[in-house]
């Protein structure tokens, strides 16, 4: 069955299923599909194959432990996750071995992958929210706001466009479609 587990892409969700469940198979899956890209990180960055193999297996032990505690939620993909583990369990072996000329903690931001999905996720949900309130308010707000502040124009040209006496009077109407956007928006 291993074979035919490893000729095939399993989903995320497959992998963390097989894994909590006790299936090897899963296990066995995350050495072909993941140990390249880990590899290529420790042989890059002064380690051998032997340290990627030490690394990789740390890393996957975390995933275990983590998927066996019963509350893990993979919150990115699962490439990411693996990654981020094996870089940071690798830059906290060679700062120990003294073959890093800097600090492990001074860089937890760069390897710290999961809050910065984290984080995007969160403003790509802001975004969404935006593009619907946007959808909601209608015209000629919607086109008024794209055309400012997406492509660009001039209140004059808004102006023009859509054939108010003067710029003035466009810039309130702009003022008036922000204040029903915020509305939509902010709730």
């Amino acid at each position: 069955m291993v074979n035919n587990i490893k000729s095939r892409v399993l989903s995320d969700q497959e992998v963390i299923e097989g894994i909590a469940n006790g299936s090897t198979d899963e296990l066995e899956y995350l050495y072909a599909a993941y140990f390249p890209m880990v590899f290529q990180l420790v042989t890059k960055n002064n380690g051998s194959e032997d340290d990627a193999k030490d690394i990789f297996q740390e890393a996957v032990i975390v995933l275990y432990d983590r998927v066996n505690s019963g509350d893990f939620v993979l919150s990115s993909k699962l490439k990411t996750f693996l990654y981020s583990v094996c870089r940071r369990l690798w830059l906290k072996r060679l700062n120990k071995n003294d073959r890093l000329s800097f600090n492990v903690q001074e860089h937890e931001e760069i390897v710290a992958v999961e809050n910065d999905l984290l984080e995007y996720q969160l403003k790509e949900e802001q975004f969404l929210l935006m593009e619907q309130s946007l959808h909601l308010l209608g015209e000629p707000c919607q086109t008024i706001i794209s055309d400012f502040y997406l492509r660009n124009l001039s209140m004059q040209e808004i102006c023009e466009k859509f054939g108010y006496t003067n710029a003035d009077n466009a810039k309130t109407q702009k003022y008036k479609c922000l204040q029903r956007l915020k509305k939509l928006f902010f709730g």
